[in-house]
């Protein structure tokens, strides 16, 4: 298969130095894609590097894997959800690893004439899974949903304003099977806009809602942290507030020394942070390269260190004894 050019990994040199990525080196890519930044992974970690990809679109992986053929078996890949992480791993034995990507949202071979319908500017039924095996899709989320559960949606996973009249004019337009009509039924409640196309954040809300994306984030941010050995680094690429906010929650509570509501006298939660920030603030592409490709523009990138503290090491090292010494007693 030709590699498809249209795909611009984002953020590319970041996320290898972000990973301190080095030969022989283990790392995970949970949004393999075409293999824009796993290609680039495996070129820096040889010799001995080795890549397990999880993507949950078979389309994408059968363009990564010729994008990668070169490497041959020091690549793994596993058409998965990333929200089945930890399980993924074990499965290939690949643990403890070095380093973790995640590149979230939509990729530009999904944006593209694919079917699929995760764009209002192609024509295409109302689908938006990653994954074809997936049973319910958008067009069952639009046809079946009651319209007070669609506004909610719409709402929260859009950040919608107008999530309540878009509900509306969806339901007393059933039933909608592609992307245009329904681009067409927002439009018509949403009259005038300037930048952003008023069917932009009911798409968004949509594919979210179709993929579980916010819910699988989060399983999957923990899940990270169980898999990196002691120094391992956690990458995340984010779009919009919503992951990005996850991400940024997730990653201070596992890097705070206390994590106690506010006001206690003194710390009582005994919490051990398992993760060190590298950088406080998100990483955000240069001026170079949002200009050569537009959809880096929103791009956020964070970045953390797994630590094993002394005392969590002590209690690994005991519960490992004990259970040898269970073993041999049997």
């Amino acid at each position: 298969m030709t590699l498809l050019t249209v795909h611009i990994p984002v953020m590319l040199k970041e996320a290898v130095e972000g990973l301190a990525v080095t030969a022989g080196g283990r790392y995970v890519d949970c949004t393999l894609g075409a293999a824009g930044h796993a290609s680039i992974i495996m070129a820096h970690s040889q010799p001995g590097g080795q890549l397990l990809g999880i993507d949950a679109d078979p389309a994408a992986l059968s363009v990564a894997h010729d994008n990668l053929a070169a490497f041959g078996h020091a690549v793994l890949i596993a058409n998965d959800n990333f929200g089945n992480l930890e399980a993924i791993c074990h499965a290939h034995e690949f643990t403890p690893v070095n380093g973790i990507l995640f590149d979230l949202g939509v990729s530009s071979l999904q944006i593209g004439p694919s079917g699929r319908g995760f764009s209002f500017q192609h024509d295409a039924p109302l689908d938006m899974r990653f994954n074809p095996r997936q049973e319910r899709s958008a067009a069952d989320i639009v046809n079946t949903c009651p319209e007070s559960e669609l506004a909610r949606l719409i709402y929260t996973y859009g950040e919608e304003e107008r999530s309540r009249q878009i509900a509306r004019a969806i339901v007393g337009a059933r039933p909608l099977t592609s992307t245009i009509e329904l681009a067409s039924v927002i439009e018509r409640v949403s009259p005038g806009y300037h930048r952003l196309h008023p069917a932009t954040r009911t798409f968004q809300a949509l594919r979210i809602a179709t993929n579980e994306e916010l819910t699988r984030l989060s399983s999957a941010l923990e899940q990270a942290v169980s898999l990196l050995g002691h120094g391992g680094r956690l990458v995340v690429i984010s779009y919009h507030s919503l992951e990005d906010r996850i991400v940024k929650g997730f990653l201070r509570h596992e890097s705070a020394r206390c994590v106690c509501p506010p006001g206690l006298p003194q710390c009582v939660c005994r919490h051990t942070p398992r993760l060190r920030l590298i950088s406080k603030s998100a990483l955000t592409p240069s001026q170079a390269e949002t200009s050569t490709n537009p959809r880096s523009r929103s791009a956020k990138m964070r970045i953390a260190e797994r630590i094993i503290s002394q005392e969590a090491g002590k209690r690994r090292t005991a519960s490992r004894s004990n259970k040898i010494l269970r073993a041999s007693k049997n």
